[in-house]
């Protein structure tokens, strides 16, 4: 089922469960006392919205990082991308993109799903010279992603080694939105019988097709970036409200 336009029954509209989460403009205050390298301590002092801003007021960045595999630990970040954006309006202007050299080798299988080669990134920059200009273009912002697991602990180990201390930043996560909207069920008997499933797909290029967005090439960071941006604002503007405040939504 597509949604293509606006849900006007206000019953309709999800109430966002109650997150357990950090006071992040507090934990911001406290990383900035802590934090040892220059470009990580500013990023911190910037600070974040209070938790009781409406969403429609928040401004947020859409990040995706494509790696080397799925580990955190054992894998590498090779590119990072970055859509600034509001619920109103994608900065695609503003974007940012870069490819980034690994300290691991690239394999078949990641380079056939993110299309990046050994060439690439040999001539590409370690995440250490860029890490001011990320963050840079993350201060301020809420960050907007499509399963923070990836991209919160991919960046948290990526810097351990190279400066000494991890990060931490809120994240509203499309991905977990899905989840909610379309909790698993256990299939009922006639899907049974008929070997068919009832559990929907919350991956990104599935979940963007239930509201109508269009197709995008998968797997390159700025694209799936700002197809993550797209698909946050047509949750909010279907399932919750613009006036939601961003304490029931980030983690």
């Amino acid at each position: 089922m597509f949604y293509l336009g606006k849900l006007d029954d206000k019953e309709s509209r999800r109430t966002p469960r109650a997150r357990r989460a950090p006071d992040w403009p507090a934990r911001f205050a406290e990383l900035a006392d802590a934090a040892h390298d220059p470009r990580l301590r500013a990023y911190y002092a910037a600070g974040l919205p209070a938790g009781d801003t409406p969403l429609a007021e928040v401004p947020m960045v859409a990040l995706d990082v494509e790696t080397t595999g799925l580990d955190p630990v054992r894998d590498g970040i090779v590119s990072i991308g970055l859509v600034p954006m509001t619920l109103e309006r994608i900065h695609a202007s503003a974007s940012r993109h870069w490819i980034v050299r690994p300290r691991v080798r690239l394999d078949e299988t990641s380079v056939t799903l993110h299309g990046i080669t050994d060439s690439q990134v040999e001539e590409a920059p370690d995440l250490q010279s860029i890490l001011g200009e990320v963050l840079e273009a993350m201060v301020g912002r809420i960050v907007v992603v499509h399963c923070r697991d990836i991209e919160r602990q991919f960046l948290d180990q990526a810097l351990k080694p190279r400066i000494g201390e991890g990060i931490e930043f809120p994240t509203i996560d499309t991905m977990a939105l899905e989840a909610e909207l379309h909790p698993r069920r256990r299939p009922g008997f006639f899907a049974r019988l008929f070997a068919r499933t009832e559990q929907v797909s919350i991956r990104l290029a599935a979940s963007r097709a239930r509201y109508g967005l269009p197709r995008y090439g998968l797997h390159h960071a700025l694209t799936d970036a700002l197809a993550t941006g797209e698909l946050l604002q047509a949750q909010i503007a279907h399932r919750y409200a613009p006036d939601t405040r961003l304490d029931a939504l980030w983690t």
